[in-house]
């Protein structure tokens, strides 16, 4: 059966993979070969460039051929080297046969056994997938997350002055704005995104038990470790993690996929927000020609895009948590449980980005009712106590908030009218009486927003 999106198994490659198709190029089976291709032939001219007394005859007008293995990779070449596979039913020998073809077709197979030289295939592995990883983050992930925080952005300042009637415990409390409360995922999104990058992207080289025992035995003048580190750092923008068993220990990694579930845990809880402030009418949605809401319930305009990102939010984090727990633990020098799970790396960010597309959706058809949330705010006049029994104290009025809890707490409601009445007992000057009746659920809301970075919303 030919795979196509009404039978493929998982909605990633199903139902969402319009949504995720950019991240083929970087987790898919031929992505990962194709980069295990690259780091064979990265690695081939650095030994070049030593250079090994063996290729110092290199011509190295070459390199453009070589990378050009790699630059130029296609589906066809993908396929080439699985059929080598079928043969060594080994993965990375396969890439190291097709390399060897190449060469044989440039005219250079004298040097062809300086491929995959002194490697184990985590050497190689463990190095083509955090470069995917690396660059999947930074030309696919980056990119969604700032038009998120950039929507974000725009809403903090187009509704940074809407007084919002808060709630603590779900009850009502004293009043916010509604942009400050987007502000505040703002900046916590952003403050976990910065730890992203003090995390290294780190890579391991160093032979079939991390000791370079094979380059060291045939070139012991050579620092190999220097030649690792250079590599790594200046071929690949990678981190070298020195010593290792024959395998990355993966917790660079796994305090990745810890930082990107924060990022999520972050956005679950802003869509949870929004879907509360949809059912409590502070938003309408925009409606869109054709679109039904519910199979019985004509009226409906259902919060789909929150709950959407909710779920995939949930599935990514617990295959990131999963990931994170599990690669950094390995028996002895190495078992093959890593390369089983690793295979599995771009499932949570498939759904990380189709999250990230719901959640934008969702706050792109958002549309204000202001009438229903200052409705909420003139029910509520019970939150402006705190105001008053804090100016009361800073009177050294006698015992303000034991008054203010005999006038509120009763489950009778709290009006302006009530509130003023009250104000009129109390035993203060005609100046302070009037700065307390001034005080209402729609102006009691604290400092004003600082925040200046205007973004469009859509």
């Amino acid at each position: 059966m030919a795979l196509i999106m009404l039978n493929a198994i998982s909605p990633v490659d199903g139902r969402y993979r319009s949504k995720v198709d950019a991240l083929a190029g970087f987790f898919s089976e031929e992505a990962l070969i194709k980069y295990r291709v690259l780091v064979e032939i990265e690695y081939f001219i650095a030994l070049c460039e030593i250079p090994l007394p063996q290729l110092k005859q290199f011509d190295s007008s070459l390199f453009k051929d070589l990378r050009a293995i790699y630059k130029n990779f296609s589906t066809k070449d993908a396929q080439a080297i699985k059929d080598i596979e079928s043969i060594t039913n080994h993965d990375v020998k396969a890439v190291e046969y097709f390399i060897k073809d190449k060469f044989d077709a440039l005219q250079i197979s004298e040097y062809k056994e300086f491929i995959h030289f002194g490697l184990t295939s985590q050497d190689i592995n463990n190095t083509a997938i955090p470069l995917s990883i690396k660059e999947a983050i930074s030309e696919v992930y980056i990119p969604e997350f700032n038009t998120l925080i950039g929507c974000l952005k725009g809403l903090v300042n187009e509704w940074s002055e809407i007084p919002l009637l808060a709630r603590t415990h779900g009850q009502p409390a004293s009043p916010t704005r509604l942009g400050k409360e987007i502000e505040v995922f703002v900046t916590r999104l952003e403050t976990q995104f910065a730890t992203i990058a003090t995390i290294p992207n780190a890579a391991k080289f160093g032979g079939a038990t991390g000791n370079f025992n094979a380059h060291k035995v045939a070139y012991p003048s050579i620092d190999w470790q220097s030649f690792a580190n250079n590599f790594l750092k200046d071929k690949l923008g990678l981190h070298h993690s020195f010593p290792t068993t024959q395998i990355e220990h993966y917790d660079h990694m796994a305090a990745m996929f810890d930082a990107l579930k924060r990022i999520n845990t972050i956005v679950i809880d802003l869509d949870r927000d929004f879907w509360t402030y949809v059912s409590m009418d502070y938003f309408k949605q925009k409606i869109k020609k054709g679109e039904v809401g519910s199979s019985a319930m004509p009226h409906k305009v259902n919060p789909i895009d929150f709950e959407n990102s909710e779920g995939n939010l949930g599935i990514a984090n617990a295959l990131f948590e999963y990931l994170s727990a599990k690669l950094p633990i390995s028996r002895l020098q190495r078992d093959l449980t890593d390369s089983t799970v690793l295979r599995n790396v771009g499932v949570p960010f498939a759904h990380t980005m189709i999250a990230f597309m719901s959640t934008l959706k969702g706050l792109q058809k958002l549309l204000l009712n202001p009438a229903k949330i200052s409705e909420d705010l003139d029910k509520n006049w019970a939150v402006v106590a705190e105001a008053i029994q804090t100016i009361l104290r800073r009177e050294g009025y006698s015992n303000p908030y034991e008054a203010l809890k005999g006038l509120t707490r009763t489950n009778e409601g709290i009006t302006q009218t009530s509130i003023s009445d009250f104000i009129d007992t109390l035993d203060v000057s005609n100046t302070i009486k009037s700065e307390l009746k001034a005080i209402t659920p729609s102006n009691y809301t604290g400092i004003c927003l600082l925040y200046t970075s205007p973004s469009p919303r859509d």
